[in-house]
């Protein structure tokens, strides 16, 4: 079955769920499922709704005619469509266990999208975008090339028509210009659980700690480290007969599973930014 999910966000107000579906209903749209949160802190209405796409009409007439709608409304939306699959690049650098997990769930049908490309700033990780069949392309970067290793990855993503961005433990900052550029389109995975514990070596800086917890944080990537809005978390207890290297091992697993949850929710359109938040709809709608 083909879908369209919306996602909607404006200020909270009555009548908005009537008017929405109201839009929906009269084009002859079977709404599959709909979901809504209201942040009443702030005052603010958020909606995932999922629509039967059986060619009522062209996508494009769809667009112009919800864009007039919203404009009316106040409302900011997006749209993706089920026969069009995400195309979601890997950036990589020398550890391999998220990028591997992440290949192996598009080859088996878990996520749902097209990993075209590999990209590292090392050439370690070639031999496993080979034994996927994925191209692999070694852009070495220095403080001195990066504005020209940046241009070319963008050049890459162009090519290939990228949608989604995933810094599978990619392990170099990115600019300020690439990321504002590719705003809500950049995932990273970092090896602690945000906001504790930022930067270089988060599971030594938590073992100096003597913490009982360790986890992983996927977040949206921006101009300031580690403080991307947040996507999903996880964590797993420890002990304090484990060592440094112990928690890089048990971290190894819980930072697989975090960034392929993020990257699911994200290419099944179920995730809106809101400032320094993500309102996450639930899975399996």
């Amino acid at each position: 079955m083909s879908a369209i999910v919306f996602l909607i966000q404006c200020p909270d107000r009555k009548g908005l769920v009537a008017g929405i579906t109201g839009f929906f209903a009269e084009r002859q749209y079977n709404i599959l499922h709909c979901q809504q949160y209201t942040d009443v802190e702030n005052g603010q209405y958020f909606m995932r709704i999922r629509l039967e796409d059986e060619g009522q009409k062209p996508h494009s007439d769809l667009e112009t005619e919800f864009a007039e709608f919203a404009t009316a409304m106040n409302l900011i939306w997006s749209v993706r469509y089920s026969d069009k699959p995400y195309r979601v690049a890997l950036m990589v650098t020398r550890a391999s266990h998220c990028a591997y997990d992440l290949l192996l769930r598009e080859l088996e049908g878990e996520l749902k999208c097209e990993i075209p490309l590999v990209i590292g700033n090392h050439a370690d990780l070639e031999y496993m975008a080979r034994q996927f069949d994925k191209p692999f392309y070694h852009l070495p970067i220095t403080k001195d090339t990066k504005s020209e290793q940046e241009a070319a990855i963008k050049k890459l993503l162009s090519e290939y028509e990228v949608d989604l961005v995933v810094m599978a433990r990619y392990m170099q900052i990115l600019s300020e210009q690439f990321v504002e550029e590719f705003a809500g389109r950049v995932i990273n995975i970092h090896h602690g659980f945000l906001p504790a514990f930022q930067g270089a070596r988060p599971y030594h800086q938590a073992y100096d700690r003597g913490v009982k917890l360790i986890g992983a944080t996927a977040h949206y990537a921006t101009a300031d480290l580690d403080e991307g809005p947040i996507i999903e978390q996880g964590v797993e207890r420890v002990m304090h007969d484990n060592s440094p290297e112990d928690l890089v091992m048990i971290g190894k697993d819980i930072e697989r599973v975090v960034l392929a949850r993020a990257v699911k929710a994200h290419i099944e359109h179920r995730i809106i930014i809101s400032g320094r938040r993500t309102i996450v709809f639930s899975e399996g709608a």
